[in-house]
């Protein structure tokens, strides 16, 4: 099965303009933009047939060009990254699987992909998949802190037995009756930013319109739960890798600390 990884990044965002150019120190004191990082991360995924950039932007087009990455430019009209995803299906030449890996989660280790797409190659009647990461009791509180300040950190994920997600929310769910150690596992689950399509999922999902859920919460996979359709939930293993995303600019030294951390360039 052929795969193509989409990186959608756009310029104008309303949270954090600008933000696929912003720069991030690696551990050996060199800045690299975040859109560069994040193609980075792509290029170390498995099993993979192409890596492309979608993007509306000529700044973002350029910076990627500059770096060695390929660009399909999509229209501006796109509102979220599965629509830019959509948006550059034609030009990936009809993969059997297409991956969205958001423009702000550098950090994302290659395996987490490489699961997500054998877990969705395992699933023949799902048409799309997400990987979950179950969390500890550290990145927990990163989460609250975040919401008691009121910034947007990271989604949060509840599903069934079956691994079908229930919903996603960038509030902290479900609730906790009780608090936990940093090194505790917690019944919170982080989802993370990352996507798998089987490409008649994502031709249907630029013909839907958006629902009441995804406008209140700001996420695109809601368009499917909204629809009824399956979203299969893959859990990933972080391997003792640190894992955030850059959401805000308050995230960029947390990211910059655990580049440091990481040894990563």
């Amino acid at each position: 099965m052929s795969v193509a990884i989409v990186i959608p990044a756009r310029y104008a965002s309303q949270r954090y303009p600008g933000k696929p150019l912003v720069n991030l120190r690696g551990a050996s004191g060199v800045s690299r933009s975040l859109i560069q990082r994040s193609w980075e991360a792509a290029i170390e995924v498995g099993g993979v047939d192409r890596v492309v950039v979608a993007t509306d932007d000529d700044r973002i087009r350029d910076a990627a060009e500059g770096f060695g990455a390929e660009v399909v430019m999509t229209p501006d009209t796109c509102r979220n990254g599965t629509e830019r995803c959509a948006a550059a299906l034609d030009a990936l030449g009809n993969p059997e699987i297409v991956v969205n890996l958001q423009g702000d989660a550098p950090l994302t280790p290659s395996w987490f992909v490489e699961d997500l797409i054998a877990g969705l190659r395992a699933a023949p009647d799902a048409g799309m998949a997400t990987p979950v990461l179950q969390t500890e009791g550290v990145a927990l509180r990163g989460f609250l802190e975040d919401r008691a300040a009121g910034r947007v950190g990271g989604t949060t994920v509840v599903f069934g037995s079956e691994m079908n997600a229930l919903y996603f929310s960038k509030e902290v769910i479900p609730f906790r009756p009780g608090t936990y150690a940093d090194d505790a596992m917690t019944p919170v689950w982080h989802h993370v930013g990352v996507y798998a399509y089987r490409p008649e999922a994502l031709r249907a999902y630029n013909e839907w319109p958006m629902g009441p859920l995804e406008q209140l919460e700001g996420l695109e996979q809601l368009r499917f739960l909204e629809r009824g359709e399956r979203v299969l939930c893959v859990e990933v293993d972080a391997r003792g890798r640190q894992f955030w995303e850059l959401n805000n600019p308050e995230d960029v030294p947390r990211i910059e600390a655990m580049l440091q951390a990481m040894g990563a360039d």
